[in-house]
């Protein structure tokens, strides 16, 4: 069978067979425009065709039963709640513990914030040593005048570290 665009008139050669009589949506490989192709019709000479034609149409179209489309805006609720107590132990085998009612709480007390803050610090000024040592002699290339703060400040921290050490021992 022949198919003209209905967009470009190009022309394409489809088989028969791949057009049926409910159509088929086809598209241009030039300009890309869809349509839907329907079969045409040959002409029939005889009265007998017509007839066994128009016979079998009505017979199909009896038979044919119309198809329902399930309504999808349509939603089912849910009768169990998927994050109750119940269902989450049925399913999954997890049990939810109310953490009211456990007893052995541990409670913290308003100055425990304190040590947390100390020893944020703490850690915060090791990494800035840490760092200022790795990069102390790009320092003292580009800064010339700041290698005896810097040498001061490392014996500072030598200093200190001899006096922790002396009360630990």
């Amino acid at each position: 069978m022949l198919v003209n665009c209905n967009s470009c008139q190009k022309k394409f050669s489809v088989p028969d067979s791949a057009i049926t009589e409910a159509g088929r949506l086809l598209q241009c490989g030039s300009c890309g425009n869809k349509w839907m192709q329907y079969p045409i019709k040959k002409e029939k000479t005889t009265q007998e065709e017509t007839k066994k034609e128009k016979s079998t149409t009505s017979t199909n179209i009896k038979s044919k039963k119309p198809q329902k489309f399930k309504d999808s805006s349509k939603k089912k609720k849910r009768s169990i709640n998927l994050y109750s107590e119940e269902y989450l132990k049925k399913k999954h085998g997890l049990e939810i513990k109310n953490p009211s009612t456990n007893k052995n709480k541990i409670k913290i007390s308003p100055g425990s914030n304190f040590l947390k803050y100390l020893i944020i610090s703490i850690v915060l000024l090791l990494a800035i040593f840490g760092i200022l040592n790795l990069t102390k002699e790009m320092i003292v290339i580009d800064y010339p005048l700041t290698e005896p703060y810097i040498n001061l400040f490392y014996q500072t921290i030598e200093d200190l570290k001899i006096i922790i050490l002396s009360f630990v021992n």
